[in-house]
């Protein structure tokens, strides 16, 4: 890294994790914002998509909770609040960027706590004060439907 490098604050924090010792081998986080940890296959919690929507199995989000899925390269969670009726929100906190994780009846992140009701996106702890941008979901049969 040179005097002009662009770095940010999070990357410096993300690196922080030292050297391996001996190696000057540097370990990186797993946990980047909205990126989270992938697999590589782009779908995630029963989960597949094309064409800018993704389908996940209504059967796949407990009644009450939620699951996480990816529409595209972008996380998203989809609930279903009660049975039969689901909705979807992108997984990118609104405060610093980091993947939240479906927990019960809402959304935490695991970067600064930051705690989203997971029927209505809105913040119910900061430091987000901002929602999860919704977006569409429907149910067909079985299969949910999410799309921007």
């Amino acid at each position: 890294m040179t005097e002009n490098s662009p770095v940010t604050r999070r990357a410096l924090v993300t690196i922080g994790a030292a050297s391996a010792v001996g190696g000057g081998v540097l370990l990186l986080s797993a946990c980047t914002p909205a990126g989270g940890m992938s697999d590589g296959s782009g779908s995630q919690g029963g989960a597949s998509g094309g064409g800018g929507s993704t389908t996940v199995s209504l059967a796949s989000i407990p009644v009450g909770g939620a699951v996480a899925a990816a529409l595209g390269s972008t996380p998203i969670v989809v609930a279903q609040p009660s049975a039969g009726t689901v909705v979807a929100f992108s997984a990118v906190c609104t405060h610093a960027g980091c993947t939240v994780a479906p927990q019960g009846k809402e959304f935490d992140c695991p970067c600064h706590g930051s705690r989203f009701d997971a029927k209505t996106g809105e913040p119910i702890q900061g430091p987000a004060r901002d929602p999860l941008p919704k977006l569409t979901a429907s149910v067909s049969g079985d299969t949910v439907t999410v799309s921007p």
